[in-house]
């Protein structure tokens, strides 16, 4: 069953063919169909009239006047009225019963509506979070779980296969450093002036056993170990999941090691060189402002050579695309992974690399302080504690990733209309308690039954149905832009839509009997989509408040 404004926009291309004839050639774009900001402009506006203007050397509204014609035929008894306005814009009033068609096509598609949308179907990678274990996860990385996890989510839900990847960064200098660390505070010292501090380095060093003697190197080892558990029960308490936790050691192990053979696949695309003893990588043949070394004359591989391994690693794995979600301070390691992606053979189109922006906590109009390195920072699992899971996600993933934003810390946890999260979970309770009144039984005999025809709506009731309408686009433009704060705006505006059909009509014990099932029908259509947009970003949907 075709979604009913694919097929209106069909309609309006057919209606255009029509109008400018067989031997016309085609438009240089194909007609926009978008609802239009105010209400007396009609349901749906196309520029239709105006792109076949040039092809038909006639006036916009002289042209929109005859598409008008073939919009009338075409369309039959789902179209009111056709106006032309300004130039040559067409808009269209649709009526009550191309509403009501809309909404059994809802109803019909049940738990699927909407999903499965995308136009293309892809096996992504979603790599997020990634924190150094180090130091606990703290309201950064919650942001950047919040929406790493949304994100695969919704590309889940429009079709993609998706992995979500958590990389362990257990190679390398920090590791040895924070078990210098453990171990000074196992010993009774100061931690190393580069050192780690913070209360959780005392409790490592008390947890380790025989952590003030043992060599450091499994001291460190073991420290990475235990924070790993440590983010991980975090991150799942946070309702946040992986496939894989990769470990970046594992890609200095074998023989060749996965750096090696990144290095080989490199040496066979003529992209890296010798140069006084050390490795080059060609980047700059990229778009990066310079070469960059990957192998240092004494042999040591630098950051980027695991950067790279492990990139050649996911393409190995047959992903179509791979999203790395970074912090706010990666900005850098854009250019030349670029670089680095491409010099290995592969399609940057296929690579996204995201950038998230600071949180900062707001408290009584006051900024809470942050910093990992004093050991003052506001971890994950205190955020969850102070506001909960499910205005922990909302406040973090309703804006766009790419803005700094603040979260009111009072707000999140205030029970009024003014919290965004509240809202929605209130109207989603609301219409349960609604068909708790109407019964089991009703209910299931009024979704059963089909949308009766030759009902008369009132504008509320067509305006959640046309915001029920908008769901499937939505989902498949907030997962192409990436823009997940797209599905919190949108849960938010259908709550406002089903708060004005609820407060303008009575739903339960309503006559006619066709009037009450059609009612039921819609609530319960607006409950399961409320509930389907606040399960992509990992808020819970709750039957009462």
């Amino acid at each position: 069953m075709a979604h009913p404004v694919d097929e209106l926009r069909d309609a309006v291309e057919r209606a255009s063919s029509a109008t400018a004839g067989s031997d016309a050639p085609a438009p240089k774009s194909r007609p926009t169909l978008e609802r239009p900001r105010q209400a007396d402009h009609g349901d749906y506006a196309t520029n239709a009239a105006m792109l076949l203007a040039p092809v038909m050397k006639a006036a916009p509204r002289e042209v929109a006047s005859k598409l008008a014609e073939e919009l009338t035929a075409g369309l039959g008894a789902s179209l009111d009225r056709v106006e032309v306005a300004g130039p040559g814009f067409l808009n269209l009033f649709l009526s009550d019963a191309w509403y009501l068609d809309g909404l059994a096509h809802v109803l019909a598609e049940g738990d699927r509506f909407g999903s499965g949308s995308a136009p293309v179907f892809e096996k992504v990678d979603v790599e997020f979070v990634s924190a150094n274990p180090t130091g606990p996860l703290h309201v950064g990385h919650a942001r950047n779980a919040a929406y790493g996890d949304a994100l695969a989510r919704l590309f889940s839900f429009v079709g993609h296969d998706v992995t979500r990847e958590f990389y362990i960064n257990d190679f390398g200098s920090q590791v040895a450093n924070f078990g210098r660390s453990v171990q000074a505070r196992a010993r009774g010292e100061e931690v190393p002036e580069d050192g780690y501090v913070g209360d959780y380095v005392a409790t490592l060093a008390l947890e380790i056993e025989g952590a003030a003697t043992r060599p450091v190197e499994e001291v460190g080892d073991e420290a990475v170990a235990m924070m790993v558990e440590r983010a991980r029960a975090s991150l799942h308490a946070f309702g946040v999941e992986f496939d894989v936790w990769f470990s970046e050691k594992s890609l200095h192990r074998g023989s060749p090691s996965g750096v090696e053979h990144g290095f080989e696949v490199l040496a066979e695309q003529g992209s890296s060189y010798r140069s006084e003893g050390a490795l080059w990588l060609r980047t700059t043949e990229f778009g990066d402002d310079k070469d960059r070394v990957i192998e240092r004359s004494t042999g040591e591989h630098t950051y980027f050579a695991s950067d790279i391994a492990y990139a050649q690693n996911k393409r190995e794995r047959g992903f179509d695309r791979m999203v790395y979600v970074l912090g706010a301070d990666h900005h850098g390691y854009i250019g030349r992974m670029r670089a680095a992606f491409q010099a290995l053979g592969g399609d940057p189109d296929r690579l996204d690399l995201l950038i998230m922006q600071f949180v900062h906590l707001v408290r009584a109009g006051e900024k809470v302080s942050m910093s990992k390195r004093a050991g003052e920072f506001v971890t994950l699992d205190e955020l969850v504690e102070e506001i909960g899971v499910d205005a922990a996600r909302w406040f973090l993933l309703n804006r766009s990733h790419d803005t700094t934003i603040e979260v009111d810390l009072q707000l999140a946890t205030s029970e009024s209309s003014e919290n965004p999260v509240y809202y929605v979970q209130y109207a989603h309770a609301r219409i349960a308690a609604v068909l708790r009144k109407a019964g089991t039984d009703r209910v299931e005999g009024a979704v059963a039954s089909g949308v009766p025809a030759g009902l008369a709506l009132h504008p509320s009731e067509r305006a959640l149905i046309s915001k029920l309408l908008a769901w499937p686009q939505e989902a498949v433009e907030a997962s192409e832009r990436r823009a997940v704060h797209r599905i919190a705006s949108y849960a938010y505006e259908l709550a406002q839509a089903f708060t004005a059909f609820y407060r303008d009509s009575q739903i339960v014990d309503v006559e006619p009997p066709e009037l009450e099932s059609f009612r039921i029908a819609l609530s319960v259509a607006a409950q399961g989509t409320i509930a389907r947009a606040l399960d992509l970003l990992g808020v819970s949907a709750p039957q009462e408040m």
